[in-house]
């Protein structure tokens, strides 16, 4: 064989690399979705539930969620799937995140955000070292904090799942954060992994040293990619560590001027993003604290273990500094002027007196003279769908958006897609139960709300739901001049070798 044809071949097997080794093709979505895996002996009638009260529903799918009104804790692990669809919402494969390593709580509506690794080679997510069709796992304590009033008595680590692009194998980090409650999103940038969730479980009366014990378990937390266990609170320290009221990190009620909310609750954080070097989170429910979105530390600088304990997570100028009426959760940035922040909705059945819908959706932010300003909130093809039930007893509605991502298009308009909120006329079972969907939306330089609708791209099942989205990161221009080098030097030799 000649020296070309060696080449030849070898360019050959270069090119054939790049094209076929991701198990998550670039361009790709990569969505979250957790089946409930169930049966009717999963629960009994009248089994004592570890959140307390008796169960008055068995363990088949749907009913089994109406425990949630004797047990406001009640939840059943379950099955972790990570689905690759083509942007037109076309399914073309499915990875299964091994049970016996990670599972999601259905019906925690919260969990399963995903996002891409800085680095852009790998998905993350959060969930619990724990086996499936377990209760009330997402209401357990972890091992290093233990509530004594929390009445699930169980204790179990939180997951962060780390899935490769290019091969899907999964990693599994064990961390103990989150007592009592659960880990949202989880990112991993510049060695560490960020994750943002809640802790504590209500329990009754727990000491101010138990609270603060959670309030350093709560929030954004971090530990160092190839650890595990105990995770390092992000956030400077306000209040006094053993009181009940004003014991934050990272942001206090009391750096706005008002009075000291219940210790380790301002820093309940639930969405999650990365953007020139900077980490964004959202607050968008509870009772206390701020609903709004928070810029954490200085631009362009991630904590670091030697930072974290004087790191400020601040409000973005032009957001609420005060009350909870809106309703945060993902966001994505178009670029540096231009923010899209999904909103949840206030979770109130559709026909409630009093539901605030003004800025449940896709709200648009521009920077403009030093702050955020809202220039746009998107509904048509959201909020006015027609209801539906997936083979349910009831019938499901859109409330609004949880988790989001986007891509620029080339003719410089923007195309996102989320995860939608639901909200259900039937009120006696856990709604994070219900099927919610996949939508699309692409806004232009023109786009206004009354001409620019989203498109639905799949829609839940029965015993399904989904999570989180994150868009697989298209080769840089460096690469693709790889790619297109290893074409030309595969011309070149048989060039040489016609000559």
């Amino acid at each position: 064989m000649t020296r070309a044809s060696v080449l030849t071949l070898a360019a050959l097997a270069a090119i054939s690399g790049v094209a076929n080794a991701q198990a998550v093709a670039p361009g790709n979505l990569v969505v979250s979705r957790t089946v409930y895996a169930g049966n009717a002996g999963t629960v009994a009638v009248g089994q004592a539930l570890p959140g307390g009260g008796k169960a008055i529903a068995d363990g088949s799918f749907p009913d089994v969620f109406k425990n949630e009104t004797p047990d406001a804790a009640f939840g059943v692990t379950a099955p972790i799937f990570l689905d690759q669809l083509t942007t037109s919402g076309a399914r073309v494969g499915t990875i299964a995140i091994d049970p016996t390593q990670l599972s999601t709580s259905f019906s925690s509506k919260s969990e399963l955000g995903l996002n891409i690794s800085q680095d852009g080679k790998s998905v993350t997510f959060m969930g619990y070292v724990s086996p499936i069709n377990q209760l009330d796992v997402s209401n357990s304590n972890t091992s290093a904090i233990v509530d004594p009033t929390n009445p699930v008595r169980t204790s179990t680590q939180r997951g962060i799942g780390t899935v490769n692009l290019a091969t899907g194998a999964l990693t599994v980090t064990g961390i103990n954060a989150y007592s009592g409650n659960n880990g949202r999103n989880a990112i991993l940038a510049g060695g560490n992994y960020y994750t943002v969730g809640n802790a504590g479980n209500s329990g009754k009366g727990p000491s101010g040293t138990v609270l603060s014990q959670l309030s350093d378990d709560t929030g954004l937390q971090m530990i160092a990619a190839g650890s595990s266990g105990n995770t390092t609170v992000v956030g400077k320290a306000y209040g006094t560590f053993g009181s009940t009221t004003g014991y934050q990190h990272g942001f206090s009620t009391v750096t706005t001027g008002a009075a000291a909310d219940k210790t380790g609750k301002d820093d309940n954080f639930r969405g999650e993003t990365l953007f020139n070097n900077t980490l964004y989170v959202t607050k968008g429910s509870g009772s206390n604290g701020v609903n709004t979105v928070y810029q954490v530390g200085a631009a362009g600088q991630l904590p670091t273990a030697a930072t974290a304990a004087s790191t400020t997570i601040t409000p973005l100028a032009g957001f609420p500094t005060s009350g909870t009426a809106t309703h945060p959760f993902g966001l994505w940035f178009a670029d540096a002027t231009t923010l899209f922040v999904a909103d949840e909705g206030d979770g109130q059945a559709k026909g409630t007196p009093g539901k605030d819908t003004s800025n449940a959706g896709l709200d648009e932010y521009r920077f403009i003279g030093g702050k955020w300003n809202e220039t746009a909130v998107f509904q048509k093809g959201l909020l006015d769908q027609a209801g539906y039930s997936e083979g349910l007893p009831w019938t499901v509605n859109t409330d609004g958006l949880r988790n989001l991502t986007g891509e620029v298009n080339a003719d410089g308009s923007f195309t996102l897609f989320a995860t939608t909120s639901t909200v259900s006329n039937e009120a006696t079972h856990d709604q994070g139960a219900d099927p919610n969907e996949l939508v699309s939306i692409t806004i232009g330089a023109g786009s206004t709300p009354d001409d620019t609708s989203f498109t639905v791209l799949e829609t839940a099942g029965y015993g399904e739901r989904l999570g989180g989205v994150a868009l697989a990161p298209v080769p840089e221009p460096a690469n693709v001049a790889l790619l297109f080098a290893g074409l030309g030097l595969l011309g070149f030799c048989a060039r040489r070798q016609r000559g």
